[in-house]
């Protein structure tokens, strides 16, 4: 559990064949699924009879929505968006979906990763007359989308040109003209499922969003992939291949829920394998195990079960704290973190431990638990991470810190352990990593740890 990390943004959209069935509530529930993936802002937009009807507000999905609202969001076909910022400002005005309705175009969009060139892209439609009402780089791929619209009405082409010239990550569902679209972009740095029943289908950030709906996973969409959802067909069209993926490894370590499926990968088996390479990478001699919770639980359990060593839960996660829980000074975050864990101090007393969180970003909040777990009365800290020293920022809508923020950087692992005061600490290897995923080093995003990125990053553009 790192309270330093904020992915993009979540995003569902649903197309109902009969256009008796109102999708809205079908919208909602399956923001509610993602909500963890941003929890700023919420909106959904419905298609009915010719008119975009949309409400967004700032909060959680149960904040911005009840039954009357949802009641009157009438129409067939629709999507949702829950947002993080990292692109834009944390405000009304860049909630989404961003709609727009000009030019014999209605459009609305939301939009999970973030576009690199977006500043560029921005100035470039302001010397042509646009004007933004938000900060978001949605908004300039909906005016983008506009403005080719305007010189070959149709709406796959203009799309296939607009993410022709973008850089950077993006999982994007849109409505345009009462069809829906889903885009994953020709690295598939973002992930983008498919599921369905006999009435509804369904394009969403996370798998989990259709099992708590019944629906059934079909599949991931392809990298590349556009996927025009229209009358109850079906049609997918390409934007030209790249020779590899750059599928995001924290989407798996931290972002995505245990129960999804990523990229097609079983998230939780992926975490499982985490743990167990931990165990053969790092064997300890110690009492306990514990998870830094929740989402490094399920490679807790694996370092368990390979190392013989007792799991035991040692830290208690108190669930009505949101993950937005931001402090100014370090004082107020390190109680936000005591106000999101407590010791079970009976598990940890006179205990030689071994701790295990998916990741250390900043260290502040490793630090924290230590004292916490110091203060328990633990004989030994041994602290494992599950992914290897972030060294990097991120450019792809984790909003990561600032290099000289990281604690990896120009650290050595010693003067990292006694900074955050444990007796040993111990990152996963890159090359275990790549194996717990199971999926080739060249298609996966490990920019962070690396520096090594699959697209031009800022500075170079900055630099031209």
């Amino acid at each position: 559990m790192q309270t330093d990390l904020q992915d993009k943004c979540g995003v569902i959209g649903v197309y109902a064949y009969d256009e008796s069935i109102d999708v809205a509530s079908w919208i909602y529930s399956g923001l509610y699924t993602i909500q963890h993936r941003g929890q700023e802002s919420a909106g959904i937009s419905v298609l009915k009879e010719g008119r975009i009807n949309t409400h967004v507000g700032m909060g959680l999905v149960s904040d911005v929505f009840d039954n009357d609202l949802l009641d009157i969001l009438n129409g067939n076909v629709g999507i949702g968006h829950v947002r993080y910022s990292t692109t834009g400002d944390s405000s009304y005005e860049n909630c989404s979906p961003f709609v727009e309705n000009r030019d014999d175009i209605l459009i609305s969009m939301g939009h999970n990763g973030d576009i690199i060139n977006s500043k560029i892209l921005r100035e470039k439609l302001r010397d042509e007359g646009y004007s933004f009402k938000s900060t978001t780089d949605s908004e300039v791929i909906c005016y983008m989308i506009i403005d080719e619209y305007k010189k070959n009405h149709d709406a796959v082409e203009s799309i296939k040109t607009v993410c022709g010239q973008l850089i950077g990550s993006y999982s994007l569902v849109i409505l345009i003209n009462g069809i829906l679209y889903a885009v994953r972009d020709p690295l598939g740095m973002k992930p983008l499922s498919l599921g369905r029943d006999d009435e509804i289908v369904m394009i969403a950030s996370e798998t989990v969003a259709f099992d708590s709906l019944g629906l059934e996973y079909i599949r991931s969409l392809n990298p590349g992939e556009i996927l025009e959802i229209n009358e109850g067909v079906e049609t997918s069209y390409y934007l030209p291949k790249c020779e590899h993926t750059a599928n995001c490894m924290f989407e798996y370590l931290y972002f995505a829920r245990p129960d999804s499926i990523i990229f097609d990968k079983s998230v939780y088996d992926v975490r499982l394998n985490v743990g167990r390479i931990l165990a053969k990478e790092y064997p300890i001699d110690a009492d306990v195990v514990i998870a830094v919770p929740d989402s490094s639980i399920p490679a807790t359990l694996a370092y368990s079960r390979e190392s013989s060593i007792p799991y035991a839960e040692g830290l208690i996660k108190n669930r009505y704290v949101g993950r937005t829980f931001i402090m100014p000074t370090q004082k107020d975050r390190d109680l936000a973190v005591k106000l999101k864990m407590n010791t079970l101090d009976q598990v940890i007393k006179d205990k030689r431990v071994v701790v295990i969180d998916d990741s250390i970003v900043r260290g502040t909040t490793s630090k924290t638990i230590v004292k916490m777990l110091r203060d328990a009365g633990a004989s030994e800290i041994h602290m494992l991470v599950g992914c290897p020293e972030i060294i990097a920022p991120c450019y792809y809508g984790i909003a990561m810190a600032t290099k000289e923020e990281l604690l990896a950087v120009d650290r050595t692992n010693e003067e990292i352990r006694e900074l955050i005061d444990v007796d040993s600490v111990g990152y996963i290897s890159i090359d275990g990593l790549v194996e717990a995923i199971g999926t080739p080093r060249d298609d996966l995003c490990l920019g962070c740890i690396t520096e090594e990125y699959p697209t031009i990053t800022p500075p170079e553009l900055d630099d031209e």
